[in-house]
């Protein structure tokens, strides 16, 4: 039988979407939790998305948060490099979350996430790799089906986040594998956003792995969109509010 992993990416301070994704999955037992970063920033309410995983990890999540790796956007908050950003309104964004973050966040962010952005692990007897970007940077670029960036060929499950866009596909890589007719297989999963999705599809969304069988679901819950985009202050760009309405 199945045990069952969740996997998340990309909150950004969206606790009605983080709410809506516990609440789907409710009746769910997890054998792990992998946190593929970006808990904070763009959204309004960073310091309760942390907050809300601390107390998961003190209760319901307790010894299972196996991966739990900084995106771009925490290593924002430490490093102040807001010249990576593309816009002056994500650099406004970005300091504006740097702003308003609590001790208890900062402490958490430095103190119990992984920040180098990437981490292996050995999950149910495979070798699982978790990148917020890809081998190619950690960080600002993602894997996508057209260009990976990188070599995964070690690998057997690699987790990604940072591009919004779920996606889950099979890359073969040729080599002397006799026992596998000369191809290794390697499973590519980015669960999409839970708090800002890019896709589309104005949803919360994120994945759950099976193993050994390797079932992926990507999954997509309706939150109440209209309440967090109350919650945005004049001084923040528009832009960051109403994109939450498509999914854009």
């Amino acid at each position: 039988m199945d045990e069952r992993y969740l996997i998340l990416s990309d909150i950004h301070g969206n606790v009605s979407a983080f709410d809506a994704v516990m609440d789907d999955c409710k009746d769910v037992s997890f054998a792990g939790i992998l946190l593929l970063g970006d808990l904070i920033d763009y959204g309004m309410r960073s310091n309760e998305i942390i907050q809300k995983i601390e107390e998961l990890a003190a209760a319901a999540w307790k010894d299972r948060i196996l991966v739990n790796i900084w995106g771009n956007h925490e290593k924002l908050v430490v490093d102040k490099d807001l010249e990576r950003l593309s816009s002056d309104r994500g650099r406004g964004i970005a300091k504006y979350t740097a702003d308003h973050l609590s001790d208890a966040s900062k402490e958490y962010i430095l103190k119990k996430m992984n920040r180098d952005g990437i981490q292996e692990s050995v999950i149910g007897g495979f070798k699982l790799l978790a990148v917020h970007g890809s081998l190619e940077d950690h960080y600002w670029k993602a894997i996508g089906h057209e260009d990976l960036r990188g070599c995964y060929e070690q690998y057997d499950i690699v987790l990604g986040g940072h591009s919004h866009y779920s996606h889950c596909f099979t890359h073969f890589y040729p080599g002397e594998y006799p026992d596998l007719r000369n191809k290794k297989a390697v499973t590519f999963i980015n669960p999409g956003s839970v708090g800002q999705p890019r896709n589309q599809n104005p949803c919360a969304q994120y994945a759950i792995l099976g193993l050994p069988s390797k079932r992926v679901e990507l999954r997509a819950v309706e939150y109440d969109i209209g309440y967090e985009q109350s919650l945005f202050p004049d001084e923040v760009d528009a832009f960051y509010r109403d994109r939450l309405t498509r999914g854009i």
